[in-house]
């Protein structure tokens, strides 16, 4: 069985790698290597964008999660649908025209262009912000990687996340964004696949052998079958906050997500990227849940050492070979995807809004290039690093890089896009207090009371509007070169 679906991966590796190589022939230059020059089609930007924000959360830690918490875990799939759908109908031409306008390549050097009176200031503190949460961000992609080949193969953990390793630098390093964007279209076309089967074939399984999700629910704890889990009160508002909490991150503060909106050429092309985005969400999340949901009713509460490897043993109990490997290629891609498009923001710090931008370098476009492949490699080895020592959850490494990115830098950008008098004195304290109070807040019980999702969006926006009022800019900057 195993050999079928080890071929399966040699082909899937080798046409991810081809697909990097072939787009790494387009000429290139330095904003072409990290925003496609502005010529790729809505329909795939869209695709990339929607694999991008998944990963292996979704596939390996969402539906982990609704098999341990059964129905209330609908809020979390609520969450982050209403905030992509909102992402996509209100923010994701208004970056397409501030991009246009500003000539910006990158989140950081867009709020830094906005607010010139401490631009450099502005880079550093965001470049910071995501390379120190993104590093570990890539390393949970990557250690999801080693749990599906674990699972899958029996193959050591730690040959699966160097092999991962080696697929995402490979595509990353030969065409940049471009080839990133092509690969994703593939993958999250295989993702979708896989969240679209799966669960019909589960759920055929679990009522043709006489099983019974709702009663399933009841025997799997006292909450499962409850769409409140059980709480009432407080105990109910701090459940629905810190379930549906995720939609915070999707407001503008995911650079590796609105590099897509950015890279949209025109309104038609972004219309058309509205609607497959919505349409491939909503297909996913229903797919995903349903999914934990049959879980329930297949397999006992404590039968899985580690719950994040529900997916691929559904897909190896429930699929014959070559399809089981085309689907656990699906995972795979999540992975990949995510990791990749991590890599780019990083590498775009660095090369854009460091070496370029705040520290001045007068690098040619060619030496530029160099730069950026460079950190794509520095990144991914220590991104491996992280992946090959660390113990936590994927579920909750995403968790905290999405409250520490995410939830710090939208209300950064809502508030420039929507709060004339927003400062730039206003903008670093919402970077930074964002910072200090997502690693505060993690460190200590209050996590596991009220999620740092929601936290850390209220606290840097109330940081950012009390030093807007405080410390008011003269005048807005012209726009900057």
């Amino acid at each position: 069985m195993s050999n079928i679906i080890i071929i399966e991966f040699i082909l899937y590796f080798i046409v991810m790698i081809a697909i990097g190589f072939y787009t790494s022939r387009t000429r290139m230059s330095h904003s072409i290597f990290l925003l496609g020059g502005k010529k790729l089609p809505g329909w795939a930007l869209a695709f990339s964008e929607r694999a991008t924000g998944e990963s292996a959360w979704l596939l390996l830690g969402f539906t982990g999660f609704v098999f341990t918490t059964g129905l209330s875990g609908i809020w979390v799939a609520l969450g982050i649908a209403v905030g992509i759908i909102f992402a996509w109908l209100f923010l994701a031409r208004k970056f397409m025209d501030e991009t246009d306008k500003h000539g910006v390549l990158t989140l950081p050097d867009y709020l830094a262009v906005n607010y010139g009176e401490k631009a450099n200031l502005i880079r550093w503190v965001a470049s910071i912000l995501i390379a120190g949460f993104f590093m570990f961000y890539v390393g949970a992609q990557l250690a999801g990687a080693g749990k599906l080949f674990f699972t899958s193969f029996n193959m050591n953990e730690t040959v699966g996340i160097v092999l991962a390793t080696i697929v995402v630098l490979g595509i990353a390093f030969f065409g940049g964004f471009i080839s990133v964007v092509w690969t994703d279209m593939l993958q999250s076309i295989m993702m979708l696949i896989t969240l679209c089967i799966l669960p019909i074939v589960a759920l055929i399984y679990v009522f043709t052998n006489d099983l019974s999700i709702s009663q399933s629910l009841v025997t799997a704890g006292d909450s499962f079958n409850s769409w409140f889990g059980g709480a009432t009160g407080f105990a109910l508002g701090v459940l629905f906050f810190n379930n549906f909490s995720w939609f915070f991150g999707y407001l503008g503060g995911q650079p590796q997500l609105t590099a897509r909106f950015m890279a949209l050429k025109d309104k038609k092309e972004a219309k058309q990227a509205r609607n497959v985005a919505i349409v491939w969400t909503i297909l996913a999340y229903t797919g995903a849940f349903l999914i934990g949901l049959a879980a329930i009713a297949m397999y006992s509460q404590g039968t899985f050492s580690d719950v994040e490897t529900i997916l691929p043993h559904m897909i190896l109990d429930l699929m014959p070979p070559w399809i089981a490997g085309l689907l656990l290629a699906g995972i795979l891609a999540a992975i990949i995807t995510t990791a990749n498009s991590q890599l780019m923001v990083l590498t775009s710090s660095v090369s854009e809004d460091i070496i370029h931008k705040a520290l001045g370098m007068r690098l040619t476009d060619s030496q530029l290039l160099r730069v950026s492949r460079i950190t794509i490699l520095i990144s991914g080895i220590v991104g491996m690093i992280i992946a090959l020592t660390s113990e936590s959850l994927v579920y909750l490494i995403v968790s905290w890089a999405w409250a520490g990115v995410g939830c710090t830098l939208s209300p950064a950008i809502l508030m420039t896009f929507f709060w004339k008098r927003y400062s730039s004195s206003g903008v670093i304290a919402t970077i930074i207090s964002g910072f200090v109070f997502t690693v505060l807040w993690i460190s200590t019980p209050l996590d596991s009371i009220i999620t740092s999702r929601f936290s850390t969006f209220f606290i840097a926006a109330f940081f950012g509007i009390v030093f807007s009022l405080m410390f008011p800019d003269k005048k807005k900057p012209e726009r900057e070169s």
